[in-house]
């Protein structure tokens, strides 16, 4: 978490944290990455934030973010930065901006290409009786995620896909509903480790993301529900 926030280097942790060596802690890190640790600290959030009527199912919302990266794994040419080496944030909330998946890709991965797999990728939240919730009402992002292919199949996963079509005006509607994604981000990358990746290894930087949202889901749930 210190590194998160801070963006220090390993080898600098502070002795007087008592975390003992850098390198250790940072192979605690992909151990538990590796383990599913971090994607179940996740999951127990969200429930713990579902049974306090603090998830709004009533729409997911999906946008990215390109970061410089030094290079390594899922790196690719930033079309945004003159073809510098990058990799991109891909985050799905829920109608309140609550993060619900965070993936790690090369900056040169199509925003759209990556929509199905979010929404396939959000997980069984408990915390209420009945079955777990894993589906939103409906899903809206910009132009750039816009298809007929993706709109079918989200409305054979059951959902109102809220896409706007290129070439028409439809974006400037559904923008005041898209705010709350671009602030989870924004939110993201005051950590530092975030906002440059400096780790060549795609997990570890995967590890540090779903960190991030794990911290947000801890500041936005009721102290009396922790």
């Amino acid at each position: 978490l210190f590194v998160l926030l801070t963006g220090i280097q390993w080898e600098m942790l502070p002795k007087e944290m008592g975390c003992g060596c850098g390198m250790t802690c940072w192979r605690r890190l992909a151990e538990w990455q590796k383990a599913g640790v971090w994607q179940r600290v996740h999951e127990v959030l969200l429930a713990k934030l579902n049974a306090a009527e603090q998830l709004d199912w009533s729409r997911a919302v999906v946008d990215s973010s390109s970061v410089r990266a030094v290079g390594g794994d899922a790196t690719g040419p930033n079309p945004t930065d003159r073809g510098k080496p990058g990799s991109k944030h891909h985050i799905l909330t829920d109608a309140d901006g609550t993060p619900l998946v965070a993936v790690v890709t090369a900056a040169n991965v199509s925003d759209g290409t990556m929509l199905l797999p979010l929404v396939d990728a959000i997980p069984s939240v408990k915390g209420k009786v009945g079955a777990p919730r894993r589906r939103p009402d409906s899903v809206t992002a910009d132009k750039a995620y816009h298809s007929h292919f993706r709109e079918v199949m989200l409305h054979v996963k059951g959902i109102e896909p809220l896409l706007p079509r290129r070439g028409t005006d439809d974006d400037t509607s559904l923008g005041r509903l898209r705010w709350v994604v671009e602030r989870t981000i924004a939110w993201l990358h005051q950590f530092r480790r975030l906002r440059v990746r400096c780790e060549r290894r795609a997990d570890i930087h995967q590890a540090f993301l779903s960190l991030g949202c794990i911290l947000i889901c801890f500041r936005t749930l009721d102290p009396v529900f922790c």
